[in-house]
Parts: C-alpha cells; sequence; structure tokens
C-alpha cells in the first residue's frame, strides 16, 4: 500500500496522540480499530454522539461505573471516525436533563460526576433526546455523516412520538444505533426492535436504526464484541444513504 492510501485510511485521531492525551483508553482505541477494520471503515469519517438514559431504573449503573465505561467505549471509537476528540453527550429522562462533551484526556470519571449534579431521574422518554442530537447536529455545519450511538434500559413512555421523530430523521444523514442494558425481557424492549424493522420506503426512506441488548452487565462484553455491535449495521446505512442521496 502507498503512503497516500494510507493516510487515506488512517485513523481520525492517531496512536500517538491518544499516548499523549488518554494512554488509558489505548486499549479500547485498539479494540475500537480492529472491528472498524473488520466493518470495511477504514478511513469513514462520521460524528459521533452518545445519548444516555437517566430514568429511575438506570441509577445502577451509574453507580457501578458501567455508563463511565461505555462513555469512554464511545470516545475510543469516535477517535478513528471524528478527529475532534470530542463526543456531544445528551442525558434523558422524562426531558433532556443534561448536555456535555466527552473530551480526550478530559474525560476521567466525568460522565459519573455530571450525572451525580443533575438531581432527579424521571422517566423515559426517547424522543426529546432524539430532538436535541437532531439539533445539535443541524446546528454544527457538520457535512459528515453521523452516529448515535442511544442508549437505553427499556422502552419509551411516548412510543408514538420516538417513531414519528426516527422516521422524520431518516431523510438526515444520522443512524442511530440503540443498545440495550438489562431486563432481557422480550415486551422490555418490544418497541426497539419495532424501531428497528420499521418498513422501508412506506415508514421512512432508509433503515437508519439498529438495536441490540447488552444484557444485564454490560461490562461483561468484550470490548472488541460491543463495538462489532455498535457498528454491526453502521455501513449498510452508509451505502443505503448514499442511494436515497440523504448522504452526498
Amino acid at each position: 500500500m502507498n503512503s497516500s492510501n494510507s493516510r487515506e485510511k488512517a485513523p481520525a485521531v492517531s496512536l500517538t496522540k491518544m499516548l499523549e492525551h488518554a494512554p488509558d483508553l489505548v486499549h479500547l482505541y485498539k479494540a475500537a480499530g480492529a472491528s472498524v477494520r473488520r466493518q470495511g471503515l477504514e478511513g469513514v469519517r462520521a460524528s459521533v454522539y452518545l445519548v444516555l438514559d437517566r430514568s429511575g431504573s438506570m441509577r445502577p449503573y451509574y453507580r457501578n461505573g458501567t455508563m463511565q465505561h461505555l462513555a469512554e467505549q464511545v470516545l475510543s471509537l469516535s477517535a478513528h471516525l471524528d478527529d475532534d476528540g470530542i463526543v456531544p453527550v445528551v442525558f434523558f429522562s422524562t426531558d433532556v436533563d443534561g448536555i456535555t462533551e466527552l473530551t480526550l484526556g478530559k474525560h476521567h470519571g466525568h460522565i459519573s460526576k455530571l450525572h451525580e449534579n443533575l438531581g432527579h431521574m424521571g422517566r423515559t422518554n426517547y424522543h426529546w433526546a432524539m430532538d436535541e442530537a437532531i439539533d445539535h447536529y443541524l446546528g454544527s455545519g457538520s457535512n459528515t455523516p453521523a452516529l448515535v450511538i442511544f442508549q437505553t434500559d427499556g422502552g419509551p413512555t411516548s412510543r408514538l412520538a420516538a417513531e414519528r421523530y426516527l422516521c422524520k430523521a431518516a431523510r438526515l444523514p444520522l443512524f442511530w444505533q440503540f443498545i440495550g442494558f438489562g431486563n432481557p425481557d422480550d415486551n422490555e424492549f418490544a418497541f426497539l426492535r419495532k424501531l428497528d424493522t420499521l418498513a422501508v420506503p412506506t415508514r421512512r426512506i432508509v433503515d437508519n436504526a439498529g438495536f441490540f441488548h447488552a444484557g444485564h452487565s454490560p461490562r461483561t462484553t468484550q470490548d472488541e464484541q460491543l463495538f462489532d455491535r455498535l457498528l454491526q449495521e453502521f455501513p449498510q446505512w452508509l451505502t443505503a444513504a448514499r442511494t436515497a442521496l440523504v448522504l452526498e
């Protein structure tokens, strides 16, 4: 491979920069890189967002560090796709609870600390968080696609609103990768499975969402397995979005 092609397929953030700013994330960065290569995404550039559930049932996952760990996994993945070293983060429950940025080198304990300062943990409403992510993306002026990693431990209170937002958002260059924590009961995540299979093109112009369940103890999942699942439908969406002119 010549040097030009090597540069084109290089990670957005180099290993040297990771060693300088976030040496504690290098093992996650390498695991994410292996998944990026397996999915044929080397050289692809995309914004990465993280949306985190703060409904009351999520309390144990914040307390035991699972949410901080997920955020660090997503930040490490984003380093292969986006060169700014920043992941916008939206916390939600009944409404949007808070907004922050996770930044390489300033990530230590950031999610856990902010969560503790956000107060009441409410119910579960996806659509306000989706609206916030969409507004942030449109306001950024970005011309790259976006991968929105959306974590939750159950279906939303307002299902019709969430479904409408997803269908309308299909015309935007955002892919929604839902990840479920907790109860594997089919009833708990039936709605997300429905979102994942909404008809194309009658309901939405492209299939703009994926879903997988990470179990009761997501931290026990191997890093590369988690990254593989986060990226498993993204390449197909990129192709479909270009064909449908959602992406240039």
